[in-house]
């Protein structure tokens, strides 16, 4: 039987889709190391989301005119669209949101404030994004729950072996895990920890926000009852993101926002809620950019997931590589075969900022700071990292121009 083998990712040439590479930064060239925070857009999401305002914008589920007909036939498109990316059983399941962060607190308030209480665990990762553990804290402490974390080894991953005895003898409620680590890129084990949690009644929250750019996300091979993600970080715009979840679940849930669009009927005594995902979705949403979330997602299933992914393996390795060159650089998380694109690191005796100022002066944008992950800057024992963050634009003279930066960076400062 042959076998099909995908050609390697092409980064050169999908750079030439990407306008924003056309432009120098203070005289050099672009070197976007920042792909993690988000992502840049190639000229097929722009020229859908032109074409749209350009031809068919009109506001959705409400009238009856061509234009309208059309508008509502691109968003709920987008729905279809995103619904197959994420191997949804049913569209209905995908709710649009602001981004994963809405698509999180949505979960958090319209379930969990009504399914916790005192006796209840909810228990999250040190490797969580703020997005994915605030919520939770405060619905926690809104509802009487305990709160804790499941810890990381030494490398950065997750110690399942903990799970048993961090439960104890509590009622676990909600686990939450990324699927991938925006800080230090660690993949994490989502499948077990799915299968962990419905062996003792709980629910599933995965945030996939950083994973969705860069591997196959399908909810059902998760098994996870809940997945966030969001459109700006895999080549889509910003403002717009979606959550999945289980039909059953989203049913019994009360709204989270409440307004226009949403309701079935409304009366001086009492109001009755639209199907999903109608009930979650209230108000004027964003139309456009919904048609360029469906755009973003034809266009890296295009190129192919496991392309992207094999592709951010090479240069994570590479980056790794570089950097141990560098004895005054230290670097954090897993080996490159256990993370997807993203390297932290900090240069010896220099603030994180001052490093990312100087790159800037060189064209490389990285990122600086928490990263909103604080408790995890805690466990490392650092206040802040650099993070160098590659996606299928990237190309390694990018990670060459990083060293060569961090080398003019300790002659500066040092």
């Amino acid at each position: 039987m042959a076998v099909t083998v995908r050609p390697k990712l092409d980064a050169q040439k999908q750079r030439a889709d990407f306008p924003i590479f056309e432009q120098l930064i203070h005289g050099k060239p672009l070197s976007f190391l920042d792909s993690a925070a988000s992502s840049q857009k190639p000229r097929q999401v722009l020229d859908a989301m032109q074409r749209f305002y350009e031809t068919s914008y009109a506001n959705v589920h409400r009238g009856v005119y061509e234009l309208a007909e059309r508008a509502t036939a691109g968003y709920e498109g987008a729905r279809e669209t995103v619904g197959r990316f994420l191997n949804a059983p049913s569209p209905r399941e995908v709710v649009f949101t602001r981004n994963a962060t809405e698509a999180i607190n949505l979960v958090a308030y319209a379930w969990g404030l009504n399914n916790l209480g005192p006796g209840d665990l909810v228990l999250v990762t040190e490797l969580e994004h703020h997005s994915n553990f605030v919520p939770w804290q405060y619905v926690a402490r809104r509802t009487g729950a305990d709160f804790r974390m499941l810890p990381l080894d030494d490398e950065g991953q997750l110690r399942l072996d903990a799970l048993d005895e961090l439960a104890g003898s509590s009622r676990v409620k909600v686990v939450a895990a990324g699927m991938v680590s925006n800080s230090l890129g660690s993949v994490n084990p989502v499948e077990k920890l799915s299968a962990w949690a419905h062996d003792r009644g709980a629910i599933m929250v995965c945030d996939a926000a950083q994973g969705a750019p860069h591997r196959v996300v399908d909810v059902q091979a998760l098994g996870a009852d809940f997945v966030a993600v969001t459109a700006h970080k895999l080549c889509g715009p910003s403002g717009i993101g979606a959550l999945w979840g289980r039909m059953e679940l989203l049913e019994e849930m009360e709204p989270f926002n409440l307004g226009g669009h949403m309701i079935s009927r409304v009366t001086v005594e009492d109001t009755s809620w639209g199907e999903v995902p109608a009930k979650f979705e209230a108000g004027t949403q964003a139309i456009a950019e919904a048609v360029g979330f469906g755009a973003a997602v034809d266009y890296i299933t295009e190129i192919g997931l496991d392309a992207i992914e094999q592709h951010e393996h090479e240069l994570a390795a590479y980056a790794l590589d570089r950097l141990a060159e560098l004895p005054w650089v230290k670097t954090y998380g897993p080996p490159a075969k256990h993370r997807a694109g993203i390297v932290s690191f900090n240069v010896e005796n220099i603030h994180p900022h001052d490093v990312a100022q100087i790159l800037d002066g060189e064209g490389v944008a990285i990122r600086a700071g928490h990263h909103c992950c604080q408790p995890l800057m805690t466990k490392l024992g650092v206040a802040a990292t650099n993070r160098a963050s590659f996606y299928l634009y990237t190309v390694t003279d990018e990670i060459d121009r990083l060293v060569a930066g961090l080398h003019k960076v300790r002659k500066i400062l040092s």
